[in-house]
């Protein structure tokens, strides 16, 4: 069995803050570039997986993970009977679905 071998704690706090920074300038440019804002997602999501960095789940739920596109200005619904939380994504049309209480 192969052993998962970890980064050390000061490259994964540069990771984190590397990650902070790309989501801040990913919605600073969403309205002027979406391919860039994209980018800066997408590089965020590969120095987390390079540097096993998890997300928060805020800032998981700020992103589309299939198209790396910020949620921002999507479709939300709240289903009652299911108790749940529907966001679409407005590029790509993927639902996510998210339990409330």
């Amino acid at each position: 069995m192969r052993q998962i071998s970890r980064k050390p704690d000061y490259q994964q706090k540069i990771a984190k803050e590397r990650i902070d920074i790309l989501f801040d300038l990913a919605e600073k440019n969403l309205n002027k570039n979406l391919k860039r804002s994209q980018r800066y997602v997408e590089l965020a999501r590969k120095i987390g997986t390079r540097y096993n960095v998890r997300f928060s789940k805020e800032m998981k739920r700020k992103f589309c993970k299939n198209c790396n596109t910020l949620l921002k200005g999507t479709k939300v619904r709240v289903r009652t009977e299911g108790k749940s939380l529907i966001i679409k994504c407005v590029n790509c049309n993927k639902l996510y679905r998210y339990p409330y209480k």
